[in-house]
């Protein structure tokens, strides 16, 4: 683009158009960011369009261009390539999808871009790729780290002496034990890691992403702290050997050793305590440096430790088949049949801290001994996946590196039980720890060096994968107080490094070596298990994401595999399983106060799904029976005038919904209407369900929110009445203030609304309950003291008394007693009645004082002068909406209509409704005056006559009881007789 030279753009290399939207590639200046130059025709115009027809976009130039290159640019873009009519325009798909949509997917974080409106100029520049590091691959990558991390101390220093002391049978079945669980371990690995693009972690990014944030990060700690001190143990081992391969380079005196019992009757060595502490400090210090200088000298160092090792077991090998013939020693049999049969059985017995056998010594040996200090020595399957980030294909190289490298160790030690038993007497498996070196070809310093070698790779593997797990421990930003680990993309962890070599150090200081393999042997199991819990829970629920590339798992082995490790951490030492179980329990209660919890989709999230969808589909859709049934209130949230605080939903109507709750246990949905076109508040509807859901977990409600969008709220209402729900988890009671605003502030729109709610209630066969005095209702702090009164007038199916019982669980209202009034008929028996309630509420197992007041009590004493002129102001109300209505039903030639619909009123009904609240009003205030709470029954509204009349009915009823619910319940029965 240079000298403002026109650019020609050939048709081959356009982009897919779609939207009737043109990408041309613009060539660019080595350095400039690419710029896309975009044309967008209008739907039903054709490409042969002149220029003026195209919407005019602008294009982003790199910053460095001079104003002169930009204009000329610009100006040359603006000239029409060959235009192509879009072929996909009616699948209205966003054209930036086709450039953005896959890197999406994969988990990068791209900003989505806006589509455009009419009438806007876009701008979109694309920056050159940023050059990424080099990837490794499948032999790099993971072969190489598993081989070098499997292939440690253990085998070269100890793996002689375990033969001797289990004997040939038994190490076979050790072997293999512990073989097998790795085997299965690397099946589960290979299934999930081959299920998906896989970033920093390693084991733990696949344990959270399949059991969740805190399981993972309590695991994925655990097998930090295990790499962590995998290091310590395999720079002692190569400590170890340095000292014993050359004495003289002891700065102590070693611990010399005389051997009991046996027939080689030479003193045993070993190094002093404090020239492994110096020299071990001194190395971890120098492997640190390597791990500082990152990958791409771990890289470059570890084939130089690998093939100095492979070339040592080369020669032990070489040396095994020429031990007799080429230079005998003491105890060197060669490969001899005698020798195989005296090894066969095992030899348990007691030995010293330095494993020589000793009668007076205070270790004894048996196989579960040795199932601890071997198990190390097939750990390391986990070398490839830690180093997740680094690897081209995780898919492919993780599942086929870490098998290869997990059968070709195990063919190893297996071939290697038989030489080793067979070569030598059991006294100098024993007592000869480094047997390995004594009958290696051509002498021992080839093995002493290829021993060193191959625990410092070791060691190296496990500093390389255990900063780089922290770190990603810390990027999700899952635990505050890991922070400090944090590291950007394409950076090394140095903090996590420096941390890690702390504690190395640290374990090195303990210089005991048979100490410190236990403990990584059970962080190591708790990590497989992990793994193997994970691909279980993954393969049994079988989920629509689950499909994973490596095909040759079952969840049944998953599950033999999890088993064995966990019969594994006891075999070794019940003591450390439950301290490692412990610790890593711990971890999981703090991530679980103290974290920022994830979706990461995990499989708990996905059991909990088809466990719902289980149990909703055993519920069936036939009524529940009244011992299983629960309340599941529906909260209106309207709040029928201003909230306090702008909150979304009233705070003491929260406080109310758990109210309905027995221990907290329950559903409550909390609903509210925005009014307008679905299409233009769906936006609004979200941020607003956002909001009221924030707040419910704010008031620690069991609940959801819904938000929905409707022309109105009586239409919302309406539908949420018929659908919320699914079967018998359908909402059963619907819940909302008492609208004691609507007169004052002359809202003429409420009375219609709220009648038509309780209607559609009635329809529904839900029931209601409506708070009255919610703004005095007591939350879970404030005390009540007196009685609950129920004044039970009609059948509910005991909905009434179910409430009561209810507010006595709470800590509000458990210093409250019951109270139950009865409306008996004049000529009816009172006695008689009081009886079958106090019978009846006996059985129902309810404490409550039952008071029956009969038709000529109504006829109360000193009537309350408020009540009075409250029922005469609304006999004048109802005669002037009466007399409005005549008039304008004359005027019109129509019958008397109200709220859109014909009414037919009796003006003696009228009066006698206005009487019968009245009475029961003058009731409750006489006989509840010391109530905390009153429930009364609901009256339906009357058939034909208009909302605002039922308004004053309802108005009369509530007049001056200062905290009220009113309760209507339906067509089945919430209490039971019945055991």
């Amino acid at each position: 683009m240079e000298g403002g030279e026109e650019i020609e753009i050939a048709e081959e290399n356009e982009f897919p158009s779609v939207i009737g939207r043109k990408y041309s590639p613009v060539v660019a200046h080595d350095n400039d960011s690419a710029v896309i130059e975009m044309s967008s025709v209008r739907p039903g115009s054709s490409s042969s369009l002149p220029n003026h027809d195209l919407k005019k976009v602008k294009v982003g130039v790199h910053p460095n261009m001079a104003s002169e290159e930009r204009d000329e640019s610009l100006s040359n873009h603006s000239s029409n390539g060959p235009q192509r009519e879009s072929k996909l325009e009616l699948f209205g798909f966003d054209s930036l999808v086709n450039i953005l949509g896959l890197k999406s997917m994969t988990g990068d974080q791209i900003p989505a871009p806006s589509s455009p409106r009419d009438g806007e100029d876009i701008t979109l520049t694309l920056e050159q790729p940023k050059p990424t590091a080099d990837k490794s691959g499948t032999l790099m990558g993971v072969f190489m780290p598993c081989l070098q991390n499997i292939l440690g101390i253990i085998y070269y220093i100890r793996f002689s002496w375990i033969v001797g002391m289990a004997g040939i049978g038994e190490s076979l079945l050790l072997v293999v034990f512990c073989g097998s669980c790795t085997f299965l371990t690397t099946i589960s690995l290979s299934a999930i890691a081959s299920n998906g693009a896989m970033k920093g972690g390693g084991p733990y990014y696949l344990i959270g992403r399949a059991l969740g944030p805190e399981v993972g990060v309590s695991i994925g700690l655990c097998f930090f702290l295990g790499n962590a001190i995998a290091g310590a143990m395999y720079v002692l081992g190569a400590v170890e050997t340095f000292l014993n391969a050359v004495p003289s380079a002891g700065i102590f005196r070693e611990t010399i050793t005389r051997v009991n019992g046996t027939d080689i009757a030479e003193p045993i060595t070993s190094p002093s305590l404090h020239d492994l502490q110096i020299y071990g400090i001194v190395v971890s210090i120098l492997l640190c440096f390597v791990v500082f200088g990152g990958v791409k000298m771990i890289n470059r160092v570890a084939p130089a430790f690998l093939v100095p090792v492979l070339f040592s077991l080369l020669c032990i090998f070489v040396g095994i088949f020429s031990a007799r013939h080429d230079r005998p020693a003491a105890g060197i049999t060669g490969l001899s049949l005698e020798s195989f049969k005296n090894n066969w059985g095992s030899a348990y017995q007691m030995t010293n801290n330095a494993g020589i056998p000793d009668p007076n010594g205070n270790i004894y040996w048996n196989f579960n001994a040795l199932v601890g200090l071997f198990f190390p020595a097939v750990t390391g399957i986990m070398a490839g996946s830690n180093r997740s980030a680094s690897l081209k294909d995780t898919q492919r190289a993780i599942p086929v590196g870490t098998l290869a490298a997990t059968l070709t160790t195990t063919s190893l030690y297996l071939v290697s039980v038989l030489l080793f038993g067979a070569v030598a007497t059991r006294d100098k498996l024993l007592t000869d720890r480094l047997l390995s070196a004594t009958v290696a070809w051509p002498f021992p310093a080839i093995v002493y060096v290829g021993i060193i070698l191959s625990t410092l790779g070791a060691a190296l593997q496990s500093l390389t994968g255990a900063p780089r797990l922290l770190a990603a421990i810390a990027n999700d930003e899952i635990l505050p107080v890991l922070n400090y680990f944090k590291v950007a993309d394409g950076h090394e962890p140095h903090v996590a490094t420096l941390f890690t070599a702390i504690i190395c150090i640290g374990c090195v200081v303990i210089g005991n070596l048979d100490l410190v393999s236990p403990t990584t042997t059970m962080f190591y199991l708790v990590c497989y298990a992990g793994v193997n819990l994970s691909c279980f829970l993954l393969d049994l629920l079988d989920a629509p994401s689950w499909r994973p590339r490596w095909k040759f798992h079952h969840w049944s082995l998953s599950l033999v595999g999890a088993l064995l490790c966990i019969v594994t951490m006891f075999l070794i030492s019940w003591a450390f399983t439950i301290v490692s179980l412990a610790l890593a329990s711990l971890i999981y209660y703090y991530v679980s106060i103290k974290g920022k919890a994830g979706d990461w989709g995990d499989g708990f999230k996905s059991a909990y799904f088809q466990l719902a969808l289980r149990s909703l589909r055993s519920l069936g859709a036939n009524q529940v029976h009244p011992k299983n049934w629960y309340p599941i209130p529906l909260v209106f949230c309207r709040p029928w005038g201003k909230l306090p605080e702008n909150v979304p939903c009233h705070p003491k109507l929260a406080d109310f919904a758990n109210c309905m709750k027995k221990k907290g246990r329950g559903m409550s949905i909390f609903v509210s209407i925005i009014d307008g076109d679905y299409h233009e508040r769906a936006e609004d509807a979200k941020d607003a369900c956002k909001e009221l859901s924030t707040y419910i977990d704010y008031k620690q409600c069991e609940g959801v929110a819904e938000i929905v969008v409707a022309p109105s709220m009586s239409e919302g209402f309406r539908g949420i009445v018929q659908t919320m729900g699914l079967g018998n988890l359908k909402p059963n009671i619907i819940v909302m203030r008492y609208p004691e605003i609507w007169r004052r502030e002359n809202l003429t729109d409420i009375p219609a609304t709220f009648v038509g709610i309780i209607n559609d209630c009635i329809v529904a066969n839900k029931a209601v309950v409506i708070v009255k005095g919610l703004d005095e209702w007591p939350n879970e702090y404030q005390r009540q003291y007196g009685t609950i009164d129920l004044y039970w007038i009609v059948r509910d199916g005991g909905l009434m008394l179910l409430l009561s019982q209810l507010l006595l669980t709470k800590d509000s209202f458990e210093g409250c007693k019951i109270q139950v009034f009865c409306i008996a008929e004049e000529d009816s028996d009172a006695e008689g009645l009081k009886a079958d309630v106090k019978k009846f509420l006996y059985d129902l197992r309810m404490q409550a004082e039952v008071i029956v007041i009969s038709m000529k009590s109504w006829e109360a004493e000193g009537e309350q002068q408020e009540s009075v002129e409250a029922f005469s102001a609304a006999r004048r109300r109802v005669a002037s909406y009466l007399e409005e209505m005549k008039e304008q039903a004359q005027r019109d030639r129509t019958p008397l209509m109200a709220d859109g619909k014909p009414v037919f009123v009796e003006e003696q009904q009228v009066e006698k409704f206005l009487y019968t609240t009245l009475k029961l009003n003058l009731m409750v205030q006489k006989y509840s005056r010391m109530a905390a709470v009153v429930l009364v029954s609901l009256p339906p509204p009357p058939l034909n006559h208009p909302a605002t009349f039922y308004m004053e009915y309802m108005d009369l009823l509530v007049e001056n009881i200062p905290r009220l619910l009113i309760v209507r319940g339906y067509h089945k029965d919430v209490v039971t007789l019945f055991t």
